[in-house]
């Protein structure tokens, strides 16, 4: 599998932007059953006029039957169309499973996204969104690092009446804010500028419970409508029709669509997300949730939601086979508990890291979802970050180039609420697939070069408050020709 070069903010090169445009590929997979659907086949259509070389691959009995198919397009880009009653937990783990094994690599070979919705009127709704969104105003129902945010508020889950707002100006105040934030939350969603939504919490399929260490009110839902429910008793419907990517980073079983009923359909179909980050499973470990935080929020501008994603999957994958690599094969159901465990490697203790993390890695590697179209362009409005990332394209050398920016904490977490905060690599998508890798410089990092991507360690990282440079010979990996018929 490949990486992509998450293409530096202060020198992007025309080059690399032109060779990026020139090696999108995309591909749409969908069951026969949905697209023999006549209006869900109208979702596949809108996708394909929106990206006219896409292919499509069509399954029968299961999604894995598309392996071959995908391995031999190896798109950039790969959309599972789904009618909701597909999206099992099941269904999410196999993607997870099948888009892993397009090349030898461990890690995902292309940049997923499942797009269903409460209907297929709501599927080409968020098929049809096709203006880029730069996130300037968020919200959230947890705590987040709002110094990299452009705009916006968090309410506190573990503190009554504790709220914390970045003003246009860029000042940060904390202030009195209700018992019960009920509303407080659901306006804030619903306002015209809010573009990212934040919680955390615990949560079930059909409910959000809003506070966590005291007594607040839930988000609910019901056939596709989002409501409020104070602790009065009072009910309230919540609507937005304004594009919004949401993030529900700690919370259970939001990610989970077992029905109708289900909080996921409500966000896409009620309040206006059109990309979204869930857990199918209880969440009790964190590492795939609250780690997108890690590259999205706190690195703005750098990835797309889609590649913040991925760029924490590839993070995890590389745990576990660097650190856990006896577990690295495993086979696991998702959300079973029978999980597999052993001693991490010497260089995994001198971390910190503990024979019950690898449960944790193995319980959250194939549990997340991600829905949407991926290719639709969601990032935060760039900020100056703890470290600066720029990728150059000469020839066939490629050279990586990390500048700290905030000395020994260039490299640390900018927030640590939650669970397993921090630690993250650093991860450079590149514009295009590469084969025939040869170092030139910078060994020393230890670095992973895949065909699309490129990782280093963040503890090798610390060791350096200079900037650090790997350079390393490629030759370019042509994109297959895409075709418009079925495979």
């Amino acid at each position: 599998m490949i990486v992509r070069f998450v293409l530096p903010i202060f020198c992007l090169l025309s080059a690399a932007l032109k060779s990026r445009a020139e090696e999108f590929s995309y591909t749409i997979v969908v069951s026969e059953i949905t697209y023999s659907d006549t209006e869900w086949s109208k979702v596949v259509d809108r996708l394909r006029v929106k990206y006219p070389q896409s292919a499509i691959i069509t399954w029968k009995e299961n999604v894995g039957e598309i392996l071959k198919n995908l391995a031999d397009q190896h798109p950039r880009y790969t959309c599972f169309v789904a009618k909701s009653t597909e999206v099992s937990r099941d269904f999410v783990a196999s993607v997870h499973r099948v888009t892993r094994q397009l090349d030898k690599d461990p890690y995902c070979d292309t940049l997923w996204g499942i797009l269903t919705g409460y209907d297929a009127k709501n599927a080409i709704e968020i098929a049809s969104e096709e203006d880029p969104l730069t996130i300037d105003q968020v919200s959230a129902g947890t705590e987040i690092a709002l110094s990299m945010c452009n705009q916006g508020v968090w309410y506190d889950e573990l503190v009554q009446h504790k709220k914390v707002e970045k003003l246009s100006d860029g000042t940060i105040t904390e202030s009195k804010g209700p018992a019960d934030t009920t509303h407080a939350l659901a306006n804030s969603l619903c306002q015209e500028s809010t573009q990212l939504f934040v919680t955390s919490g615990h949560a079930t399929e059909r409910n959000w419970q809003i506070g966590f260490r005291y007594r607040n009110g839930y988000f609910q839902s019901k056939a596709g409508q989002m409501y409020g429910r104070t602790t009065t008793g009072e009910v309230f419907p919540i609507e937005s029709k304004t594009p919004k990517v949401y993030m529900a980073v700690g919370n259970c079983l939001m990610g989970h669509i077992d029905g109708p009923d289900a909080m996921a359909l409500a966000w896409m179909n009620s309040v206006g997300v059109k990309q979204m980050v869930g857990y199918t499973v209880l969440t009790w470990y964190g590492y795939s949730g609250w780690g997108v935080l890690d590259y999205f929020v706190e690195q703005p501008g750098r990835y797309s939601m889609t590649e913040a994603f991925h760029a924490n999957q590839h993070a995890l994958i590389h745990r576990i086979n660097t650190f856990f690599p006896e577990l690295s094969a495993a086979e696991i159901n998702a959300g079973s508990n029978a999980l597999p465990m052993t001693q991490p490697t010497p260089e995994g203790q001198a971390i910190g890291l503990k024979s019950s993390d690898s449960r944790g890695l193995l319980w959250d590697r194939d549990t997340v979802a991600f829905y949407g179209d991926p290719a639709w362009n969601a990032t935060l409005r760039a900020l100056p970050k703890a470290f600066d990332q720029s990728l150059t394209i000469q020839e066939d050398v490629y050279t990586l180039t990390v500048t700290p920016r905030t000395g020994n904490q260039s490299y640390e977490p900018i927030n640590t609420n939650g669970s397993q905060r921090g630690g993250r690599p650093i991860l450079e998508f590149l514009p295009h697939r590469i084969g025939d890798v040869t170092s030139v410089e910078g060994q020393e990092l230890n670095p992973v070069i895949t065909d699309d991507f490129v990782l280093i360690q963040n503890q090798v990282a610390k060791q350096f408050q200079k900037p650090i440079i790997l350079k390393f010979r490629a030759r370019p990996i042509a994109t297959p020709k895409r075709f418009n018929s079925l495979n």
